[in-house]
């Protein structure tokens, strides 16, 4: 690189010169001031020696991340979301997360990440774009302790075994396990994001929501006719037990999207098979959540009627579309 500029000034493109240097020539609020200095900032703290972003320098990291660059721009400032450039990128993309997006950008999965549109203690998800149209970008953090909880929705897995009790090692089981439940629980026709790719902690799924913004989800909705809604989730729980052989573990209207006028479930990483120790455990609480919810929305619905369903219900209609 040259003495006279920054890596990242050599690196951005002709169209991101030219947009700030019209954003300088607009008559900017006092808002967008702020967040143009911060954003500015940002860009050049990358470039400092002993900047977390250091490793930047090194050929084979600069050459990666020149050729993403251009998909990554929604979220370094160059996107709808500016403001959210240092915060988001400074709490999620580490390098091994870059190169875990490397690897998904040259394989074709995500073609660009656009912005932020939820974020959780374990994950931040972003709106991409792919091949076939707009993706989910999950990215689970590998930076901080959460994942300690988690354990007890690992251990006892058979098809998780000689877990290793280092986070980063927790945090790739984990994003793969949530990969495996959604393949898992698509095929059985169940109503949840098809999952498309996955590398390390990042995982591609199907987007739910409008162009601008995510479905909302189940607890942010007046459910008009609430009852095919409560039977609907009840079946779920029913296929998930009966014909998968699982649990979905946390089953609430946080996990539930409503998505083209029907539920989603979402939010599948710590779904048990029923070999789990806790697995029976799991599936009370899921049920007792449903029905909370159902009694909420005006619903004479007991836990013992929806837990002899869920164990009872009639599914010889079910079949699984897709063998694993």
């Amino acid at each position: 690189m040259g003495s006279n500029h920054s890596d990242w000034d050599e690196e951005l493109s002709r169209n991101t010169k030219q947009r700030r240097h019209n954003k300088n020539r607009r008559d900017l609020s006092k808002d967008e001031k702020y967040h143009q200095k911060e954003s500015e900032q940002f860009i050049k703290s990358l470039d400092k020696a002993d900047s977390k972003y250091g490793w930047m320098k090194e050929k084979r990291y600069n050459r990666m991340f020149k050729e993403i660059e251009g998909g990554l721009s929604g979220v370094m400032g160059d996107g709808p979301f500016e403001w959210v450039d240092r915060r988001v990128f400074d709490a999620v993309f580490d390098r091994l997360t870059l190169m875990s997006l490397y690897k998904l950008m040259k394989s074709g999965i995500i073609d660009t990440l656009d912005f932020p549109i939820a974020r959780g203690k374990e994950a931040h998800v972003f709106h991409g774009t792919g091949l076939s149209g707009p993706v989910a970008v999950k990215i689970f953090h590998t930076s901080n302790a959460v994942f300690k909880n988690l354990l007890q929705y690992i251990e006892g897995d058979p098809r998780f075994g000689g877990l290793k009790r280092r986070h980063r090692d927790v945090v790739d089981i984990w994003v793969r396990k949530e990969f495996r439940n959604l393949s898992r629980l698509a095929k059985w026709g169940l109503a949840v994001p098809k999952p498309l790719g996955v590398h390390k902690n990042v995982l591609v799924m199907d987007y739910l929501g409008t162009p601008s913004a995510p479905s909302p989800r189940l607890r942010d909705v007046k459910v008009a006719d609430p009852e095919p809604v409560y039977i609907e989730l009840l079946e779920f729980l029913a296929i998930t037990w009966q014909k998968a052989g699982m649990v979905h573990g946390d089953f609430s209207p946080y996990n539930i999207m409503w998505h083209d006028g029907g539920p989603v479930v979402i939010d599948v990483g710590q779904a048990v098979v029923q070999s789990h120790p806790k697995s029976q455990e799991f599936l009370v609480r899921d049920v007792t959540r449903l029905v909370e919810w159902a009694n909420k929305a005006g619903l004479d619905v007991e836990l013992a009627e929806a837990m002899f369903e869920v164990l009872e219900m009639d599914l010889s209609h079910v079949e699984i579309q897709e063998e694993e």
